[in-house]
C-alpha cells in the first residue's frame, strides 16, 4: 500500500492513495490553514470509522441480515501535551433494516472490534483505549 502527500500551500496538503483517489487536508487558520479540507487527526479517526464501518456491513450481509444503514458516530480524547496522540475513541454504531437480529449486530460490532479492522486494533495495540457499542434501529 503506498500513499502521497503534497505541500499546496500554507499547511494546505493533498494526500492521493495507491488507488488513485485524492483528499485535501489542511489546518485551522491560527496554524496558518485556510480551513480548507480535514485536519490529519480527523483523517485517521475518519479512517477507522470507515474501516470498522465496512467490516460491520459486510458481517452483517453475510449473516443475511437486511441492512438499510449504518452510522458509525465517532468521538475521541487527545493527549493534552505534545505530542496529542489519542488517548480514548468510542465508536458508536447506529444501525437499522428489516427484521434485524440484535444479536447479529453484536457480532459483527464485535467482530470488527476485536478480528478485523486493522485500523482500529493498531490503535488498541498502541495504547489507546477504544470502546464500541451500537443500538439497532427499526
Amino acid at each position: 500500500m503506498k500513499a502521497r502527500i503534497k505541500w499546496v500551500e500554507e499547511a494546505t496538503f493533498v494526500g492521493e492513495s495507491g488507488s488513485g483517489h485524492a483528499v485535501v487536508m489542511d489546518g485551522p487558520p491560527e496554524h496558518g490553514g485556510r480551513d480548507l479540507g480535514v485536519r490529519p487527526m480527523e483523517m485517521l479517526l475518519l479512517g477507522m470509522g470507515g474501516c470498522a464501518s465496512f467490516d460491520v456491513i459486510h458481517i452483517l450481509k453475510k449473516s443475511r441480515q437486511d441492512v438499510t444503514n449504518c452510522v458509525a458516530e465517532i468521538e475521541a480524547e487527545r493527549a493534552e501535551s505534545e505530542p496529542k496522540v489519542f488517548t480514548k475513541i468510542h465508536i458508536h454504531f447506529i444501525v437499522s433494516g428489516n427484521e434485524l437480529k440484535d444479536g447479529k449486530v453484536q457480532k459483527a460490532v464485535e467482530l470488527s472490534a476485536e478480528k478485523y479492522c486493522s485500523a482500529s486494533i493498531m490503535l488498541g495495540n498502541a495504547g489507546v483505549e477504544i470502546s464500541h457499542d451500537y443500538e439497532v434501529v427499526a
